[in-house]
C-alpha cells in the first residue's frame, strides 16, 4: 500500500485490537476527515507499523487519535528522518498512557531519545531502540527514569564507554541487550549482579575485559548470558559455569573471547534446562574435555552446541560421548579442532531435527556414507578440511534433497560426481574443492541446480565441456573451476549471468577468443581469472568496472585495450601482446598492480605513469621497451616491487628512487593483508531463533561468501637467483627493485643506499660505472643484491659487513679491486663466484692473498719484466710519434712539387688496380649467378 493510512477504510472495524501494515509504503498526511476515522479504532491495542516511510507528524497522530495503544512498532519506518527530534515532536507520546511496549528500531535518533523517552513514557516496560545511530557514552539521566522498563535493545549503535554504574538505574529489567556496540572497560559486576530480575544478558560483541565475576550466581533467575566477542579472560570453570543457576540457564555464549586454561563439559551435567551453548575460541589456549569423568550422563537436552577450535579432547581426539545421548541438537559445529575416527553419521540418524552439520577442519577418515533415510531437515553439510576418501555415494541427493550448503572440499574424495546432485533442487553452495574427483561434470549439476550461487570445482581432475547448451546455472555469484582439464569455448550460454563476484576458470584448456559479452557478466568490483588456458585473439573492450584481471599465460594479441575501465589489479603476463601502453589506462588511479611481463611491447615509458598513484606492483619486464626511465617514476610513492629488467632501458638511473617506499609502509596503508569488497553475503531462509524476551537468532542460515584477497592475487619476482611466488599479505612486505639487463649508464645513485627496508636489489648486466656506494650500508633489510655484470671499479666497502640480513652478494663480473669484506656474518657465507671475473680483488673466498696482488700492482723497477709498461706512458708517447710522422710527411709534400706528384700518381696507380683486379671478377662472379 501506498499513501497515508487508510484510516476512513479502517473505521468500520470499531472492535479491531490488533493491526499489522507492516512493510508497505506508508506515509504522513492524513486530512481531518481520515484522523476522524482513525480515531473510532478505539479498541485498538497493538500496532505494527515497521517498514514505512512517515515523518514528524506521526507520534502527535498516533497520541491523539489511538490513546489506547499497548504496543507500537515504528520500526524502520522514520529512517528518512535524520534530524535530532525535539521533545516537542515526541510530545504526542503522552498521550499514550497505556503504551507499555515501544518499537523504534532501525530509525535515526541522537542520544537524546532516551531523556525522551523516559519523560514521555515513564511506564514503559519494554523499549527496542537496536539500530538506532545512537552514540557517545550513557549517563545516569538517560536512563534515570526507566526503573519500570522490564525489557531493554540498544544493540547495534554507536555507544562507547563504561555501562558501570548507569546500568543499575534498570532496576526492574528483565532483559538487557547491549551489542555491538564499543562499550569498553572491565566487566560490570556489582552493579549487574544487583539486578536480581535479570532473565537475559547480551553484552556481546563490544571491547570488555578482564575476568568474569563469581556473584553471578547472585542472579538465581538468569536464562541467557551472551558474553561473545570481548576480551575476557581467566579459567572458565572457576569463573563463570560454577557460578550459573544449573535450574534456569538456558542459553550460554562465551565464544570469541581470550579464555584459556582446561574446562571440563561435564560441569553442564546438572544443568537440566541448557539448550544452547556456543564456545568458539579465538585463542587456541582453551581446552575443553567432555569425557572427565568418565560415563557422566547429562540432565540437558542440547538444541544447538558449537564447540569451534578449543581443541576439543586434545589427547584423546575422540568425538565427545555425551552426543550419544542427544536427541534434539538442530545445529552442531565441532570445526577446528583435531578430532579423529570415522564421520559420525549417526549424529544424522539420532536426531532428526539436525540441520546444521559443521566438521570443517578436523581429522575424520573414511567414506562420506549417509543412512538411505531421507533427511529432509539437513541444509548445511560441512566436513571439508578432513581425511575423508572415496567416492560419494550415487543417491546422496536424494537422501538430502533439502540440502542448501554442501562443502566436503580438502579432502580426498575420488571417482565421478553421481548425477543425483542434481535433485539437490534447493542447492546454493556447492564445494568440491581440492579432491581426486574426475569425468565430466554431470548434467543433472548445471542444468537442475538452478538455484546455486557458489560453485567451486577447483584443483579436481574434471574434464570436458562445462559450458554447454545444459548450462542453466543463472543464478551464480561465484564460479570455480580452476586447475582441472575442462576443454571448449565460452559459450553463450554464459552471457546470462550477470551478478558474479568470482568468475575462475584458469589453469585448464579452453580455447578460442575472449567474447565481448564476458565483462558483463561480472558485476562491480568482481574478479575476472582466465589465466593459463589457450585463449587468443585480441583482448575486447567489455572488461568494465572489474576489481582483477588475471588472463596471464595465454596467446592474446594486439595492443594493450585502452578501454579498461579502472580495474585494481591486471594481470596480463605471457601473451603476445604488442605496442605501448596506453594512454587511457593512466587514468586508473585506482590501479594497484600492473604485470604485463614476458609480452613484445615496445615504446617509452610516458610520464603520465605518475598518476597511477595507488600503484604498489610494477612489472614491465621481458619486452622491448626503450629509452630513458622517467623521473616521474619516483612519484609512484607506494611501489613495493618494481622490475623493469630485460628491456632496452638507456640512461643513467634516476636519483629519485629513494622517494618510492619500496617495503616501507604504514599497517594503515596495507593494501594486500586484507579482504577486498570481493566479497559477500546472503540468506538462505529463515534464521535460528531461540525463544526469549529478546528477540534472539544465529545466522546458521547466513553464508558468507568471502574470498581473500591472498587467494586471489599472486605475483613472481625473481630475487635469490629464483624466481618464487608472493601472494596476499605478503605483498605488502615484500620489496625489490629489478633493473636488471638493460644498457644504464652512469654510476649507481648514493641514494638508493636510502631504501632501508628493501629487500631485493638487482642491477645486473647492465654498463654501470663507478663506485660501489658506501651508502649501501643502509639498506638495512636487503635480502639479495646483485651488482654483477657492469664495469664498477674501486674497492667493496667494508660497511656492507653491517647487512645482517643479505643472503645473496653477487658483484662477479666488474672491474673492482682491493680486499674482500672480512668473513664476518652474512660475508662468510658468500662463495667466490660471488666475486669473479674481478682480476684484482683478493683475500678468502678468493685463492688470490693480497700480499700477491699488491705486488702485482707495485713490483720493484728491477722485477718488471720488459712487456710490462704503464698505459698512460704508452699511449702519450704514441701519440706524439704518430702527430710528428703525420706533420713532417705533410711538410714535405708540401714544399716538394716533384714528390707531391709521385705520391698522387701512386695512389691513381693504387685505385686502377684494385678495381681491374678485384671488383671486375666480383662484378662477372655476380652476373653469372643472378643467371642461374
Amino acid at each position: 500500500m501506498e499513501g497515508p493510512l487508510p484510516a476512513q477504510e479502517l473505521s468500520a472495524f470499531e472492535n479491531l485490537e490488533r493491526l499489522d501494515l507492516s512493510d508497505n509504503r506508508l506515509t504522513d498526511g492524513l486530512t481531518p476527515k481520515e484522523l476522524h476515522g482513525l480515531s473510532k479504532l478505539s479498541k485498538l491495542k497493538h500496532l505494527i507499523l515497521r517498514g514505512n516511510n512517515f515523518g514528524n507528524q506521526t507520534f502527535k497522530v498516533l497520541g491523539a487519535q489511538l490513546p489506547a495503544l499497548e504496543s507500537l512498532n515504528l520500526g524502520s519506518s522514520l529512517y528518512h528522518m535524520e534530524v535530532h527530534l525535539s521533545i516537542k515532536e515526541f510530545h504526542g507520546l503522552s498521550k499514550l498512557s497505556k503504551l507499555k511496549h515501544l518499537d523504534l528500531s532501525g530509525n535515526y535518533f541522537g542520544k537524546q531519545i532516551l531523556r525522551v523517552l523516559g519523560a514521555q513514557l515513564p511506564a514503559l516496560k519494554s523499549l527496542s531502540l537496536f539500530d538506532s545511530r545512537i552514540e557517545g557514552p550513557l549517563s545516569i539521566k538517560d536512563l534515570a527514569n526507566f526503573s519500570r522498563l522490564e525489557i531493554l535493545d540498544m544493540g547495534a549503535n554507536r555507544l562507547n564507554g563504561s555501562i558501570s554504574p548507569y546500568i543499575e538505574a534498570l532496576s526492574s529489567a528483565k532483559a538487557i541487550s547491549l551489542s555491538y556496540n564499543n562499550f569498553n572497560g572491565d566487566f560490570p559486576s556489582q552493579d549487574l549482579c544487583r539486578l536480581k530480575k535479570l532473565e537475559e544478558f547480551d553484552i556481546s560483541y563490544n571491547d570488555f575485559e578482564g575476568i568474569l565475576p563469581q556473584c553471578i550466581n547472585n542472579i538465581s533467575s538468569l536464562r541467557v548470558l551472551d558474553i561473545s566477542g570481548n576480551r575476557f579472560i581467566g579459567n572458565l570453570s572457576s569463573s563463570l559455569v560454577a557460578s550459573l543457576n544449573p535450574t534456569t540457564i538456558e542459553y550460554i555464549d562465551l565464544s570469541h573471547n581470550l579464555f584459556e586454561g582446561l574446562f571440563s563439559f561435564s560441569s553442564f551435567a546438572n544443568h537440566s534446562k541448557l539448550k544452547v551453548v556456543r564456545i568458539m575460541s579465538d585463542n587456541s589456549k582453551l581446552v575443553i574435555e567432555t569425557e572427565n569423568p568418565m560415563g557422566w550422563t547429562p540432565l540437558f537436552q542440547l538444541t544447538a552446541l558449537a564447540l569451534q577450535n578449543c581443541n576439543l579432547n586434545k589427547l584423546t581426539g575422540n568425538i565427545p560421548k555425551f552426543l550419544f545421548d542427544q536427541h534434539r541438537l538442530e545445529e552442531v559445529d565441532f570445526s577446528h579442532n583435531k578430532l579423529k575416527g570415522n564421520f559420525p553419521f549417526w549424529l544424522l540418524e539420532n536426531n532428526t531435527s539436525l540441520r546444521l552439520l559443521n566438521l570443517r577442519n578436523n581429522s575424520f577418515e573414511g567414506q562420506f556414507y549417509l543412512q538411505p533415510e531421507h533427511h529432509i531437515n539437513v541444509y548445511s553439510i560441512d566436513v571439508s578440511g578432513n581425511h575423508l576418501d572415496g567416492r560419494l555415494q550415487e543417491n546422496i541427493g536424494k537422501i538430502t534433497p533439502n540440502l542448501r550448503v554442501l562443502n566436503i572440499s580438502r579432502n580426498h574424495f575420488e571417482g565421478d560426481l553421481p548425477s543425483s546432485i542434481g535433485d539437490m533442487s534447493s542447492l546454493n553452495v556447492l564445494d568440491l574443492s581440492f579432491n581426486r574427483f574426475s569425468g565430466k561434470v554431470p548434467t543433472e549439476l548445471v542444468s537442475k541446480c538452478t538455484t546455486l550461487i557458489v560453485l567451486n570445482l577447483q584443483n579436481n581432475n574434471f574434464q570436458g565441456e562445462i559450458f554447454s547448451k545444459h548450462f542453466k546455472l543463472s543464478a551464480l555469484m561465484m564460479l570455480q573451476l580452476n586447475s582441472n582439464q575442462f576443454t571448449g569455448t565460452l559459450s553463450s550460454v554464459l552471457s546470462t549471468l550477470r551478478e558474479m563476484y568470482l568468475f575462475d576458470i584458469g589453469n585448464n584448456s579452453m580455447s578460442g577468443t575472449i567474447p565481448n559479452w564476458i565483462g558483463n557478466i561480472t558485476m562491480s568490483g568482481g574478479t575476472l581469472v582466465m589465466n593459463n588456458n589457450f585463449f587468443e585473439g585480441h583482448i575486447p573492450c567489455g572488461l568494465h568496472s572489474t576489481f582483477l584481471i588475471d588472463l596471464s599465460h595465454n596467446s592474446l594479441s594486439g595492443p594493450l585495450p585502452s578501454c579498461l575501465d579502472a580495474p585494481s589489479i591486471i594481470l596480463l603476463k605471457g601473451n603476445k601482446l604488442t605496442g605501448s601502453i596506453p594512454k587511457a589506462l593512466f587514468n586508473s588511479s585506482s590501479l594497484m598492480t600492473l604485470d604485463v611481463r614476458e609480452n613484445n611491447l615496445s615504446g617509452t615509458l610516458l610520464v603520465e605513469i605518475s598518476t597511477f598513484s595507488n600503484l604498489r606492483i610494477l612489472l614491465l619486464g621481458g619486452n622491448n621497451f626503450s629509452g630513458m626511465i622517467p623521473i616521474q617514476v619516483c612519484l609512484l610513492k607506494k611501489i613495493g616491487i618494481m622490475d623493469l629488467s630485460r628491456n632496452s632501458f638507456s640512461g643513467t638511473i634516476p636519483h629519485c628512487f629513494h622517494n618510492i617506499s619500496f617495503g616501507k609502509i604504514n599497517t594503515t596503508d596495507l593494501a594486500f593483508s586484507q579482504s577486498y569488497d570481493t566479497s559477500s553475503g546472503f540468506y538462505m531462509g529463515e534464521t535460528s531463533s531461540y525463544a526469549c524476551l529478546l528477540v534472539r537468532s544465529h545466522d546458521s542460515n547466513y553464508v558468507n561468501i568471502v574470498m581473500p584477497f591472498d587467494i586471489l592475487v599472486e605475483v613472481e619476482f625473481v630475487t635469490k637467483y629464483r624466481s618464487s611466488s608472493y601472494k596476499g599479505g605478503i605483498l605488502d612486505y615484500m620489496s625489490g627493485l629489478d633493473l636488471s639487463c638493460n644498457k644504464l649508464t652512469g654510476g649507481i645513485p648514493t641514494e638508493l643506499g636510502q631504501l632501508s627496508s628493501i629487500h631485493s636489489l638487482n642491477l645486473s648486466h647492465n654498463q654501470l660505472r663507478g663506485l660501489i656506494p658506501e651508502k649501501f650500508s643502509g639498506l638495512a633489510s636487503i635480502e639479495s643484491l646483485d651488482l654483477s655484470h657492469n664495469s664498477l671499479s674501486g674497492e667493496i666497502p667494508s660497511t656492507l659487513i653491517k647487512l645482517n640480513f643479505m643472503g645473496i652478494f653477487n658483484v662477479a663480473y666488474n672491474n673492482l679491486s682491493g680486499k674482500v669484506p672480512d668473513m664476518k656474518n652474512q660475508f662468510g657465507t658468500f662463495e667466490k663466484s660471488s666475486y669473479e671475473g674481478n682480476r684484482f680483488l683478493c683475500g678468502p673466498p678468493l685463492e688470490n692473498g693480497c700480499s700477491t696482488i699488491a705486488k702485482k700492482l707495485n713490483p720493484k723497477a728491477s722485477e718488471r719484466k720488459w712487456y710490462e709498461v704503464d698505459p698512460t706512458v704508452f699511449f702519450a708517447s704514441f701519440s706524439v710519434t704518430y702527430i710528428i710522422f703525420f706533420s713532417m710527411v705533410a711538410s714535405i709534400l708540401y714544399i716538394n712539387p716533384y714528390w707531391r706528384q709521385m705520391c698522387f700518381n701512386l695512389i691513381e696507380d693504387i685505385m686502377y688496380w684494385s678495381y681491374f683486379t678485384i671488383l671486375t671478377p666480383l662484378k662477372r662472379l655476380s652476373n653469372r649467378l643472378c643467371r642461374h
